[in-house]
């Protein structure tokens, strides 16, 4: 499984992207996000659906210390989500009302 990744490691956020996520680039707006949300600001991201919000808080989350809490109402989507992030080396995982409580 993938540590933090720390700033000392020379990985910015284009090396992260490319090796954790595959992309060669940002789409739009999500550079702005992140560049945002890497500086401690508050943002808010309105992209359509597939725009890439999510890798909008998983890519910091990586350069961030500490954890990162994502509070999500679609269980479908935590469940994609944490299985492609797990697929990548990248330790996540969700808690919502499909888990039992000796899961959770």
């Amino acid at each position: 499984m993938l540590k933090k990744v720390e700033r000392g490691d020379g990985m910015d956020k284009l090396a992260v992207l490319r090796q954790y996520f595959g992309f060669p680039a940002f789409r739009a707006g999500q550079q702005t996000l992140i560049d945002a949300v890497l500086s401690g600001r508050d943002a808010l991201g309105v992209m359509p659906t597939g725009g890439g919000k999510s890798l909008c808080y998983e890519l910091p989350a990586l350069l961030l210390p500490g954890l990162t809490l994502v509070i999500s109402p679609l269980i479908s989507l935590m469940q994609d989500q944490v299985k492609g992030l797990n697929a990548a080396g990248i330790h996540a995982a969700f808690i919502n009302s499909s888990l039992t409580e000796t899961q959770i």
